[in-house]
C-alpha cells in the first residue's frame, strides 16, 4: 500500500552556492539567491529533478566547480539527472533569481549576465525554459519540488509566488 508522505516526512536539501543536487520525488531542493541563478530541471512524469544554483555566467575554461558555472552547470546538472536514469528527452527547466542587488546599473550587472547565460545553456541543451521569476532588486528564498515540478519563490517581505 502507499501512504502519501505528510510535510513533516518530505525531505528538503540546502543548494548552498555552486551546488547541484538531484532528487527523486517527495524531496524539495531549497536555496536562497541574490544576483545568482538557481535552475530547477526536471521531468514531469517521472517526478526526478534537481537545482543548481549558479553563481557566475562562464567558466572560462575551468572545471573545479560545474555547478558555480552557467554554462557548465545546466550540463552538469542533466549529467546528474542521467544518473538517475532521466532521459534528456521531457526535461523542462524553471528559473529564478539574477537580482541587481546593488542598486545600481551598469554594464556590469552580474545577475543579468548570470540570467543570460542560463538562457543560453538551456536553449544548447534544448531544455524548455516552462517559466521565470528573475531580475529585480530583492533576494529569493526558492523551493524546488521534485513531485509537481513547482518552484515556490519567496522574495523578502513580499509575498510568495508558485511558478
Amino acid at each position: 500500500m502507499n501512504a502519501l508522505a505528510t510535510e513533516e516526512e518530505i525531505q528538503t536539501a540546502t543548494v548552498g552556492m555552486g551546488q547541484i543536487v538531484a532528487a527523486r520525488k517527495p524531496a524539495r531542493l531549497s536555496s536562497v539567491l541574490g544576483s545568482c541563478v538557481g535552475v530547477a530541471i526536471y521531468h514531469p512524469r517521472l517526478g526526478v529533478g534537481g537545482l543548481a544554483h549558479v553563481v557566475l555566467p562562464h567558466a572560462n575554461g575551468r572545471s573545479d566547480n560545474p555547478g558555480k558555472f552557467a554554462d557548465t552547470a545546466v550540463p552538469a546538472l542533466i549529467q546528474e539527472l542521467s544518473k538517475l536514469g532521466v532521459p534528456l528527452a521531457g526535461l523542462v527547466a524553471k528559473i529564478a533569481g539574477g537580482a541587481c542587488m546593488f542598486q545600481m546599473r551598469g554594464p556590469l550587472q552580474i545577475g543579468d549576465a548570470n540570467i543570460e547565460a542560463v538562457r543560453q545553456a538551456l536553449a544548447k541543451a534544448n531544455i524548455r525554459l516552462a517559466a521565470q521569476h528573475v531580475g529585480g532588486t530583492a533576494g529569493r528564498r526558492i523551493v524546488f519540488d521534485c513531485a509537481d515540478g513547482t518552484l515556490r519563490v519567496e522574495i523578502a517581505g513580499r509575498h510568495v509566488e508558485t511558478v
